[in-house]
């Protein structure tokens, strides 16, 4: 950032502005490059740049006690705190050894010290610091903190009365832990508990009866042991609940009829549960007016009976999706268009005995909808789609996913009508060619995300339509056998914004596509190049070149590509964080130099 100075060399910012005024800037930036190079300013940029620090991403694994320690010391103003299993963020090696020398050595440390056995992870230490350091938390993520435990988790409630967020997903905690956020954390409003296995009923009705009034949104799945009666609770207590996802074997009727009873503002609800009937689907259709967001994930026993109590009575729903409902059939889909108008988002997945007619109705009685996916539907043929096309002019988003019976006249029939059209995706409909894909490209000139994948009848025609489509930032065709040079050179010339492609299995591609993807992508960030025979080391330099932007680089099986090419991209690209490549491929050096961030399928190879 350029300071502003007078003409006596005077720093007008830091002298003129208020620190309140500075922070607030701060606050309003969108991404943490931007906070870090603000607070590079002046000594004055970087404290108010962390008072203004809000939120906190840390990697689970890498000493995370120790950064908990670090960080509530520089960080005064945090609120937001995720912890991710899956994030591996190492503490630099020289913070490591200050700390220890210090004496302020993790419990985690300790562990592996004493015990011989490593768990560099998030502990009940950690949680205490977390709450010592972070008194003012509204929002807590500890996904698969798998060392987290009841005791930690009790020493941070008692501590952060303010939270209204937590999501302990993949947590082994226990019922006196839960049971303890009900008790201090009285603000409470959103709490995940999915695949908490070591959860009975017990702490679910003591948490119920704490924070009912305030809860609002509710997870549960892979909980063997909470059963009926601790929904029960939730219906009894929780009466401003507004979502609840369920996905559990011991629930019955009678836990989700508690909750649908007990809970008249449920507006969000999402069910994988084997044992429940359409006698819950009627309940809703009569108590839950303001639902919004229907989910049914693989439901033996619901009927067109269920669907049609929903049709009745839920006439606000905007999002439903409907996944392996094996005794669904196009009935039901009628009962949701006749009397769900402002439908936005419809998902079939599977269930298939929903056809062309179902479809068809949702087209003429559903103006709003906006996206559309279908999934194994094998029933489901051109002609419902060409209504789709007619009635449903605001559609942005359509999947199609082994749809045997829908073909190119489909496909024409959405780009004709629905030219708003920002994303596409497509997987193994062989029906579809050039002809429709064409269409897509001359009259979706807004499409931003392309995915074509295995479908065979799609060529170099089709990609050079697309090219017109100049804000397109997505594209796979990954598969698509007839793609040669002269499609990826027509995306290269014509789709500057270009910041993902996916190429792999294509065998007719060589290095011409690279170096046209060079010159006229700039911005492209992710490249998947696996299965490409053609491709050498020279389209690589050529892409690298110009496009430093680079983040990740896929290109496994592509016999063209030596360990020269592999030390091109590595060097070549500032950015670069993941290359996917063959052991052999990689040179001591190349390793040396870039070790961390190359990653093999095939080690033996």
């Amino acid at each position: 950032m350029r300071r502003m100075r007078g003409g006596g060399g005077d720093d007008r910012i830091n002298t003129c502005l208020p620190e309140e005024l500075i922070v607030e800037i701060l606050r309003r930036l969108d991404s943490k490059p931007s906070h870090d190079a603000c607070s590079l300013v002046s000594k004055r940029w970087l404290a108010l740049e962390r008072l203004s620090r809000t939120t906190l991403r840390i990697g689970a694994t890498g000493n995370p006690d120790v950064y908990v320690n670090l960080l509530s010391r520089r960080f005064v103003n945090v609120r937001h705190v995720f912890f991710d299993e899956r994030l591996n963020i190492s503490l630099p090696v020289h913070l490591g050894s200050l700390s220890r020398r210090r004496g302020k050595k993790s419990s985690s440390y300790n562990k592996s010290e004493e015990d011989g056995v490593e768990t560099n992870s998030l502990s009940d230490a950690g949680m205490a610091a977390l709450g010592q350091g972070f008194p003012k938390l509204e929002k807590l993520s500890l996904i698969w903190c798998s060392n987290v435990s009841s005791v930690g988790l009790t020493s941070l409630a008692e501590k952060c009365g303010l939270l209204k967020s937590l999501d302990l997903q993949g947590c082994y905690v226990g019922d006196q832990g839960v049971a303890a956020v009900g008790k201090c954390c009285k603000q409470l409003e959103d709490l995940n508990l999915q695949f908490c296995e070591g959860l009975t009923d017990a702490c679910l009705v003591e948490l119920a009866s704490g924070v009912g009034k305030s809860l609002k949104s509710l997870g549960i799945a892979a909980c063997v042991k909470i059963t009926d009666v601790a929904l029960e609770a939730v219906g009894l207590h929780c009466k401003s609940l507004e979502s609840m996802s369920l996905d559990a074997e011991s629930i019955h009727n009678k836990g989700v009829l508690a909750v649908v009873h007990g809970c008249p503002a449920l507006k969000v609800l999402k069910l994988q549960c084997i044992n429940v009937t359409d006698d819950v689907l009627i309940a809703v259709g009569t108590c839950c007016s303001s639902m919004e967001f229907l989910a049914l994930y693989t439901f033996q026993r619901f009927t067109d009976k269920g669907l049609r109590a929903i049709g009745s009575g839920c006439k606000k729903l905007k999002n439903l999706t409907l996944s392996d409902c094996y005794f669904l059939s196009d009935k039901a889909l009628e009962s949701i268009a006749i009397g769900c108008k402002e439908l936005k988002h419809l998902e079939v997945n599977g269930c298939h005995n929903i056809g062309t007619l179902g479809l068809e109705s949702i087209g003429k009685s559903c103006p709003c909808l906006t996206e559309l996916a279908l999934l194994y539907c094998q029933r489901i043929g051109n002609f419902a789609l060409s209504e789709i096309g007619r009635g449903c002019k605001f559609l942005q988003a359509l999947h199609l996913v082994d749809c045997s019976s829908i073909g190119d006249e489909a496909i024409c029939s959405i780009a004709k009508g629905c030219r708003n059209l920002k994303k596409l995706h497509i997987r193994r409909c062989y029906e579809i060619g050039n002809k429709g894909v064409v269409a897509i490209g001359e009259h979706c000139r807004s499409l931003t995300d392309l995915s074509l994948r295995f479908c065979d009848r799609v060529g170099d025609e089709a990609l050079i339509a697309v090219s017109q489509c100049s804000s397109l930032q997505y594209l796979n065709v990954s598969g698509c056998h007839q793609i040669g040079d002269a499609g990826l050179i027509a995306i290269a010339r014509g789709c500057a914004e270009l910041t993902y492609l996916d190429v792999s299995v294509l065998q007719n591609l060589g290095d011409m596509s690279l170096a046209e993807l060079g010159e006229g992508c700039p911005n492209l960030k992710d490249i998947v190049l696996s299965h490409c025979r053609q491709i050498t080391d020279v389209g690589l330099n050529h892409l690298v070149k110009n496009c430093t932007m680079l983040s990740s680089c896929h290109m496994v099986y592509c016999q063209g590509i030596t360990s020269a090419g592999v030390a091109t991209v590595v060097s070549s690209c500032p950015n670069i964080k993941k290359v996917l490549v063959e052991k052999w491929k990689v040179s001591q050096r190349t390793k040396r130099r870039a070790g961390s961030i190359i990653s093999y399928l095939c080690v033996d190879l």
